[in-house]
């Protein structure tokens, strides 16, 4: 018997651009973790479209990992509790969603236009030091300093959104 994967881990951001490349590096050590069947763990870099589909297919929760500027310290990290509320399917978008862009308020919102309903959500960031092409393929060392405790707080927010968000 296969168990229905409900919770999606996704990191978003671009390996390209230093310290954007923060939620794919913490997924690929995740991935190197053993997490409970019912966990889908996925990279969608910069690939909004895919992740709004991966959003809409249903998901009882999702987490999703990236830099966020704060004006705090690099290498801070942070979990976002977004409110599901704000976001209307009834808000103009200018136009389809990219495939090779990543804007979550978009994607979020066109979960919505394809039919889905937007789950139990959490967002993991950490504050950048540099988000530029300068340091292509490597995360400056503070971020890369914040990758284990990452991984760390996505597995802790996971325990979490099992007890809260399950249905």
């Amino acid at each position: 018997m296969t168990t229905r994967q409900r919770i999606l881990i996704g990191g978003v951001g671009n390996i390209f651009l230093g310290d954007d490349g923060f939620g794919p590096e913490v997924v690929r050590y995740l991935a190197q973790r053993t997490l409970p069947s019912d966990v889908a763990l996925k990279d969608f870099g910069i690939r909004g479209r895919d992740l709004a589909y991966e959003i809409a297919a249903g998901y009882e929760a999702v987490i999703l990992i990236d830099a966020m500027e704060h004006s705090d310290k690099p290498g801070t990290l942070y979990v976002l509790e977004p409110e599901i509320e704000d976001i209307s399917d009834n808000d103009a978008i200018e136009s389809q969603l990219p495939a090779h862009h990543m804007d979550l308020l978009r994607v979020f919102r066109s979960v919505l236009m394809l039919g889905g309903q937007m789950p139990c959500l959490r967002l993991i960031g950490c504050e950048p030091a540099s988000l530029d092409e300068n340091n292509a393929m490597s995360l400056s060392p503070v971020v890369q300093a914040a990758i284990e405790p990452a991984v760390e707080l996505v597995l802790s927010v996971l325990d979490s959104i099992r007890e809260r968000c399950s249905a």
